[in-house]
């Protein structure tokens, strides 16, 4: 009894999905509260449960597609009224699991919340604090970063010497494309929203040439002029406009890996492509994917990108939100081409 008494408990702050969504997600679609207040200690035992604090909460687009009622796909629709899901890192407070121990420092699915009970410990990973930030475990170590590797090496079947177009450049995924396919001894160009972003993915990411796409008038004549011989490889982070104009400007056998769709708006009412006859008279293999398919590669994909960080050979670019006040704002931005880098929420100190 005199033990119970010990227990501490915590106010738990938390982003809570307010309704499903039509159009572009708002803020007004989440809300920052105060929840029940919580004690820092896991279920008893048996439950195999862990109580983690976050520290970290990656911003993703495919979280939109959950924000729909929607059942018919690989994941299920949030819960409205209550929190968010998503990537974090996070540290384990109290656990009833010989696996996470209180101090571990973890990876996986957890709650846009101060605190959070985790019951399903499939997707859960216990990471080693070292000389590579702790947030890039959401970003460069996580699902973005696997995203890249997966994509470019198992869908795109690059060669060296081909000429390679990423969308959404300076993203979480598209930035680390972009590095790979320069490490494969590729032709990169990145199309992206900004003068600033185009100046990051020449200066800063290594792209061999970097456009803003809203200045531009003509979207197949934009990639006609970067790639006058055409397109061998296209990594498609938006969908639309940018997908129906690399169609045009694709070479025969040219591969294009569908990763996301983040210019639709909204998922309930899509826009159709006009240029898929291409498919047949160029023989391009376009394929959609999920970085869940390959996670048997996850361990050498740590391994690869962990060297080639730790050599200088790629950066990666965060955007850091501090507080879980931000978390809506810095979500919608998203959608609105607002962020630069990967897009990550600062819930607490490490």
């Amino acid at each position: 009894m005199e033990e119970e008494c010990l227990v501490q408990v915590e106010e738990n702050k938390q982003v809570i999905f307010r309704g499903f969504v039509e159009g572009t997600p708002k803020e007004t679609d989440l809300q920052v509260v105060v929840g029940k207040k919580i004690e820092l200690k896991a279920p008893p035992k048996g439950s195999g449960a862990f109580l983690v604090k976050n520290l970290y909460l990656s911003c993703d687009p495919y979280m939109r597609g959950r924000m729909r009622d929607f059942h018919d796909s690989y994941l299920p629709p949030f819960l409205p009224g209550q929190p968010l899901q998503g990537f974090g890192v996070s540290k384990v407070v109290d656990s009833d699991n010989p696996n996470f121990k209180p101090g571990d420092f973890i990876s996986g699915i957890t709650g846009w919340e101060e605190y959070s009970l985790i019951r399903t410990t499939e997707l859960s990973r216990k990471i080693k604090p070292n000389d590579i930030p702790l947030s890039y475990h959401v970003g460069l170590l996580g699902m973005p970063g696997f995203t890249a590797y997966a994509g470019f090496y198992e869908v795109c079947s690059p060669k060296k010497g081909e000429s390679v177009l990423v969308s959404a450049a300076s993203g979480a995924v598209g930035q680390l494309v972009g590095q790979l396919a320069k490490l494969h001894g590729c032709y990169v160009v990145g199309s992206c929203g900004s003068s600033q972003k185009v100046d990051l993915l020449r200066n800063k990411l290594g792209f061999d040439e970097a456009f803003n796409y809203k200045e531009e008038p003509d979207l197949g004549a934009a990639l006609k002029r970067y790639f006058p011989q055409g397109i061998d490889i296209y990594f498609d982070n938006v969908g639309g406009d940018m997908l129906d104009a690399a169609l045009v400007n694709m070479k025969i056998h040219g591969r294009i890996a569908v990763c996301g769709m983040v210019s639709e708006k909204n998922l309930s009412d899509p826009q159709g492509i006009r240029n898929v006859y291409n498919l047949i008279t160029k023989r391009i293999r376009m394929q959609g994917f999920l970085q869940s398919d390959y996670i048997h590669l996850f361990p050498r994909f740590l391994e690869h990108v962990i060297s080639y960080y730790k050599q200088g050979k790629i950066v990666y670019i965060e955007d850091m939100n501090e507080g879980l006040e931000s978390a809506p704002s810095a979500f919608v931005g998203l959608f609105l081409g607002e962020n630069v880098g990967k897009q990550v929420i600062r819930v607490a100190p490490e």
